[in-house]
Protein backbone atom coordinates (compact mmCIF):
# COMPACT_ATOMS: atom_id res chain seq x y z
CA UNK A 1 0.00 0.00 0.00
CA UNK A 2 1.41 3.44 -0.79
CA UNK A 3 2.42 5.97 2.05
CA UNK A 4 -0.27 8.29 3.34
CA UNK A 5 0.63 11.76 1.51
CA UNK A 6 2.83 13.73 4.15
CA UNK A 7 1.69 17.11 5.74
CA UNK A 8 3.23 19.61 5.75
CA UNK A 9 5.95 19.60 8.39
CA UNK A 10 6.26 16.07 7.25
CA UNK A 11 9.86 15.30 4.94
CA UNK A 12 7.70 13.48 1.61
CA UNK A 13 8.86 9.97 0.58
CA UNK A 14 9.79 9.98 -3.43
CA UNK A 15 8.03 6.64 -4.63
CA UNK A 16 9.37 4.53 -7.41
CA UNK A 17 10.50 6.20 -10.76
CA UNK A 18 7.51 6.00 -13.04
CA UNK A 19 9.96 5.63 -16.04
CA UNK A 20 9.54 7.12 -19.41
CA UNK A 21 7.35 4.87 -22.04
CA UNK A 22 8.80 5.53 -25.58
CA UNK A 23 5.81 5.96 -28.02
CA UNK A 24 6.39 2.62 -29.89
CA UNK A 25 6.77 0.59 -26.39
CA UNK A 26 3.66 2.59 -25.30
CA UNK A 27 1.56 1.32 -28.17
CA UNK A 28 2.41 -2.56 -27.48
CA UNK A 29 0.06 -4.06 -25.37
CA UNK A 30 2.63 -6.63 -24.21
CA UNK A 31 4.89 -3.80 -22.80
CA UNK A 32 4.29 -2.25 -19.10
CA UNK A 33 7.39 -0.80 -18.27
CA UNK A 34 9.67 -3.11 -19.12
CA UNK A 35 8.08 -5.54 -16.54
CA UNK A 36 7.74 -8.21 -19.07
CA UNK A 37 11.49 -8.39 -19.54
CA UNK A 38 12.04 -9.23 -15.66
CA UNK A 39 12.95 -13.12 -15.43
CA UNK A 40 13.33 -13.12 -11.93
CA UNK A 41 9.92 -13.21 -9.78
CA UNK A 42 11.90 -11.76 -7.18
CA UNK A 43 12.92 -9.01 -9.11
CA UNK A 44 9.51 -8.70 -10.77
CA UNK A 45 7.60 -8.77 -7.35
CA UNK A 46 10.01 -5.84 -6.20
CA UNK A 47 9.08 -3.52 -9.18
CA UNK A 48 5.65 -4.32 -9.76
CA UNK A 49 5.38 -3.52 -6.27
CA UNK A 50 7.37 -0.30 -6.49
CA UNK A 51 4.94 0.65 -9.60
CA UNK A 52 2.00 -0.24 -7.89
CA UNK A 53 2.97 2.35 -4.43
CA UNK A 54 3.79 5.13 -7.17
CA UNK A 55 0.78 4.99 -8.81
CA UNK A 56 -0.94 4.97 -5.79
CA UNK A 57 0.59 7.78 -4.18
CA UNK A 58 0.45 9.59 -7.51
CA UNK A 59 -3.77 8.70 -7.37
CA UNK A 60 -3.93 9.52 -3.70
CA UNK A 61 -2.23 13.24 -4.38
CA UNK A 62 -3.95 13.82 -7.31
CA UNK A 63 -7.34 13.04 -5.51
CA UNK A 64 -6.32 16.17 -3.22
CA UNK A 65 -5.90 18.35 -5.86
CA UNK A 66 -9.09 17.23 -7.26
CA UNK A 67 -10.74 18.03 -4.06
CA UNK A 68 -9.04 21.24 -3.02
CA UNK A 69 -10.28 22.15 -6.56
CA UNK A 70 -13.82 21.45 -6.12
CA UNK A 71 -14.10 23.03 -2.92
CA UNK A 72 -12.63 26.49 -4.40
CA UNK A 73 -15.21 26.43 -7.72
CA UNK A 74 -18.05 26.06 -5.10
CA UNK A 75 -16.59 28.49 -2.72
CA UNK A 76 -19.81 31.13 -1.87
CA UNK A 77 -17.52 33.74 -2.37
CA UNK A 78 -16.79 33.49 -5.80
CA UNK A 79 -18.83 35.24 -8.00
CA UNK A 80 -18.70 32.57 -10.75
CA UNK A 81 -19.04 29.46 -8.02
CA UNK A 82 -20.44 26.23 -9.18
CA UNK A 83 -23.10 24.11 -7.68
CA UNK A 84 -22.09 20.39 -6.67
CA UNK A 85 -23.99 19.43 -9.58
CA UNK A 86 -22.16 21.37 -11.82
CA UNK A 87 -18.81 20.61 -10.31
CA UNK A 88 -20.10 16.59 -10.50
CA UNK A 89 -21.19 16.70 -14.35
CA UNK A 90 -17.35 18.40 -15.01
CA UNK A 91 -15.56 15.60 -13.06
CA UNK A 92 -18.12 12.80 -13.54
CA UNK A 93 -18.76 12.22 -10.66
CA UNK A 94 -22.23 12.01 -8.83
CA UNK A 95 -23.39 15.00 -6.74
CA UNK A 96 -23.17 13.62 -3.78
CA UNK A 97 -19.71 12.51 -4.31
CA UNK A 98 -19.07 16.15 -5.23
CA UNK A 99 -20.24 17.81 -1.92
CA UNK A 100 -17.95 14.86 -0.46
CA UNK A 101 -15.28 16.07 -2.59
CA UNK A 102 -15.89 19.69 -1.75
CA UNK A 103 -16.18 19.38 1.86
CA UNK A 104 -12.77 17.45 1.73
CA UNK A 105 -11.53 20.11 -0.19
CA UNK A 106 -12.52 22.84 2.55
CA UNK A 107 -10.68 20.29 4.96
CA UNK A 108 -7.61 20.26 3.29
CA UNK A 109 -7.36 23.76 2.98
CA UNK A 110 -7.89 24.42 6.26
CA UNK A 111 -5.54 21.92 7.28
CA UNK A 112 -8.32 19.95 9.44
CA UNK A 113 -6.51 16.87 8.31
CA UNK A 114 -3.46 16.97 9.20
CA UNK A 115 -1.28 13.55 10.83
CA UNK A 116 -4.73 11.73 9.66
CA UNK A 117 -2.71 9.89 6.96
CA UNK A 118 -4.60 9.29 3.67
CA UNK A 119 -8.25 10.05 3.66
CA UNK A 120 -10.52 9.36 1.80
CA UNK A 121 -13.54 11.06 1.16
CA UNK A 122 -16.47 8.52 1.20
Amino acid sequence: MAEPTPRRNEPRLRPAPLLFEPAEAAGDPEHFFDLESIDDPQALLARATELTQAFQAAADRAMEFQAMAAAQLADPRRFDRLTPADIAERAEWTEDYAKKMVEFGRDLMRGDVEGRGHVDPV
